[in-house]
């Protein structure tokens, strides 16, 4: 994913926060107390400005200097967002110092193994970098979600924010009754005892549940044994039980260090450090640029879903002689 085909590049914006911020506060401050007051803040800014880059210049003899990158991270059920994770990673794995820090802004609801899996591992990949990895939690960071967050070195939560669960689930339906009714037979060919187990089409017997169950705990304890590995300190017979708590009692369990929102955390880092907030994005092209690539998408879908209904009625009408 590191050299994307010539018609999907992807373009990668950077935002200096503290200058963003500067920014609106002096926007603020001319609209509120006009522009003696503004000319006058600058001043008092410029000589800040001084005395923190003789901090900053001190702080670079001593090898202490930091810098802070914000990254953006907002899960589906297929954690496609790992696509433009990967990618933002990859140029702050190149260009950014060993010690410096990376935040994560994290929400999701969890998703599918595989998909959280390589998400989490693309977070690994900073911490083997020599960088520090905090992750927030304003909302949400559920199952997989929480898969991503324990790799961190501090974890940061809304009061209210949803953390957890640590535990696996999987649903589907059976309408093997349902075809059995209407006289449609269904048949599934496989090779291996346990190529398939439960289905959605055929009669399901307690052995394939069995299995199918089997194979369950054994991913839940695969995500055990995964976050046991980077938050050592956690009572796994108390979190592992697919349950989810609130920042205030998900602190109390030890899920989180600390309870504060992104916005504040970042704003306290941004007093003493040069913060920058990265992201990345799939370049559009002309056609979508224009709206056409939407209106054709949009055509195809309608087209797509009613192909099923054409082909029936298609084959039907080859049976049989239809008075229209």
């Amino acid at each position: 994913m590191l050299f994307h085909p010539p018609k999907n590049p992807v373009e990668l914006k950077v935002l200096h926060l503290n200058k963003a911020q500067e920014q609106r506060r002096e926007d603020l401050l001319e609209a509120t107390q006009g522009k003696v007051a503004l000319k006058q803040f600058k001043k008092t800014m410029a000589k800040k400005a001084k005395q923190a880059l003789k901090v900053k210049n001190k702080r670079k003899s001593k090898n202490d200097s930091q810098q802070v990158f914000v990254l953006d991270f907002d899960g589906d059920i297929k954690a496609s967002a790992v696509k433009h994770l990967r990618e933002e990673i990859s140029t702050l794995i190149s260009t950014a110092d060993a010690g410096d820090e990376v935040i994560i802004r994290l929400e999701s609801p969890g998703g599918i193994v595989h998909g959280y899996g390589l998400a989490a591992a693309q977070l690994v990949r900073l911490k083997e970098a020599g960088l520090k990895l905090t992750i927030c939690v304003d909302k949400v960071a559920a199952s997989g979600g929480y898969m991503m967050a324990c790799v961190a070195d501090k974890i940061v939560a809304a009061p209210f924010a949803v953390i957890g669960s640590i535990g696996v689930v999987s649903q589907l339906p059976n309408f093997h009754k349902w075809l059995k009714n209407h006289d449609v037979d269904y048949e599934q060919f496989t090779a291996g005892d346990y190529k398939r187990t439960v289905t959605v089409f055929g009669e399901n017997d307690d052995e394939d549940r069995a299995k199918y169950q089997q194979e369950l705990e054994q991913t839940h304890e695969l995500f055990k044994h995964f976050v046991s590995t980077y938050r050592s300190q956690l009572d796994l017979d108390k979190v592992a039980t697919g349950e989810h708590w609130y920042g205030e009692d998900a602190l109390k369990l030890k899920l989180v260090d600390k309870l504060q929102t992104s916005d504040s955390y970042i704003l306290e880092l941004m007093a003493d450090n040069e913060v920058y907030a990265l992201h990345s994005r799939q370049k559009p092209t002309l056609a979508e640029k224009l709206g056409l690539a939407q209106a054709a998408e949009a055509t195809l879908n309608i087209a797509v879903d009613k192909l099923p209904d054409a082909l029936a009625r298609l084959d039907f009408n080859n049976r049989f002689n239809i008075l229209k």
